[in-house]
């Protein structure tokens, strides 16, 4: 093998690595991102729960009961959602979703009835007591976002 050819092995075997190493930058950085989102939803929801947890209320509790305030202050004249526009909102599995509403029901935050027109589906609706715990929560639930994301703006 004569230098040229040895030079242009070199050269492309340089240019492979160099491209490899790229697109290993690209990855190693969006991992790095991943693991960042990560980690600030863990960190979020750990404030979140910390400042709830004196008033029974966790993260999703609160989630649940501030999408069925969002649909009355939406306009919703029923004042009730089904529990899949619920799920559809939270970040819940189905199952959990209905453990956690049986819940927030023994409590007395919810109630739940049947489904007029589809005896498959079930509303939930907020109790006043319910409306009463999220308006107090609610502030805490803010500065604790505020706190591990920053202002808004």
């Amino acid at each position: 093998m004569d230098a040229s050819t040895a030079c242009t092995r070199n050269h492309r075997a340089g240019v492979c690595y160099r491209a490899f190493m790229a697109v290993k930058t690209v990855e190693a950085r969006l991992e790095e991102r991943w693991r960042e989102i990560l980690s600030v939803h863990a960190r979020t929801l750990c404030e979140i729960d910390r400042v709830l947890h004196p008033h029974g209320l966790g993260a999703s509790d609160f989630e649940v009961l501030d999408v069925l305030v969002s649909a009355t202050a939406e306009g919703d004249a029923c004042e009730h959602c089904r529990v899949q526009d619920i799920a559809a909102r939270v970040h819940l599995s189905q199952s959990a979703l209905s453990r956690l509403i049986g819940r927030l029901e023994r409590d007395g935050l919810v109630r739940r009835t049947v489904c007029e027109e589809d005896r498959r589906g079930i509303w939930v609706a907020l109790t006043q007591r319910g409306r009463d715990l999220h308006a107090l929560v609610l502030p805490l639930q803010r500065a604790a976002l505020a706190r591990t994301l920053g202002p808004a703006g």
